[in-house]
């Protein structure tokens, strides 16, 4: 995909590198992906096509790959799979979703703590790596340290937003 794009438009600037690659290339990357686990081979791979992706744009081929993330404007693929993984994980913990949160979450057993939200997720202790890397398990630590601001959140839009400011402020998730 990534290709053909660089094939037909032989001068990308900054802006419709965006447009392209937010219409075209990224959605491939990002299907389903909180529904298949990701190993450490994967995400190479994954991050890899996208670094090559960025060198495409008129004039950023020389810089780092980090510099060109912050030139267009667009997260590293990593920070995207968190962020759509914690979406998810609201959807789940808030019955946006029709899925039974039990099947897939156990929230933990401390009610009496003074520091953080009321969905503070338990994490499973887990023997093998298939487990450490399922949806349910993967992000656990990430989601038990958001703010409650962020995860009382009355809406899927406002959690998005709210978490955007939280990435923005902190730098990383």
């Amino acid at each position: 995909m990534i290709s053909s794009v660089e094939r037909n438009f032989h001068r990308i600037d900054v802006e419709y590198f965006r447009i392209l690659y937010k219409t075209y290339v990224r959605p491939h990357m990002e299907y389903a992906i909180q529904a298949w686990s990701l190993h450490v081979k994967d995400i190479q791979i994954l991050e890899k096509v996208q670094q090559w992706a960025t060198k495409c744009v008129y004039g950023l081929k020389n810089n780092t790959y980090q510099q060109r993330l912050k030139i267009l404007g667009i997260p590293s693929l990593e920070l995207q799979r968190k962020r759509g993984d914690l979406i998810e994980t609201y959807k789940i913990l808030t019955g946006k979703e029709d899925v039974d949160r039990n099947q897939l979450f156990q929230l933990s057993p401390n009610k009496h703590s003074t520091r953080g939200h009321h969905l503070k997720l338990y994490k499973k202790p887990c023997r093998i790596n298939v487990r450490k890397f399922f949806f349910s398990q993967r992000d656990v630590d990430v989601w038990n340290s958001l703010p409650s601001s962020v995860v009382e959140s009355p809406s899927v839009n406002t959690f998005k937003n709210r978490l955007d400011d939280y990435i923005s402020r902190n730098g990383r998730l």
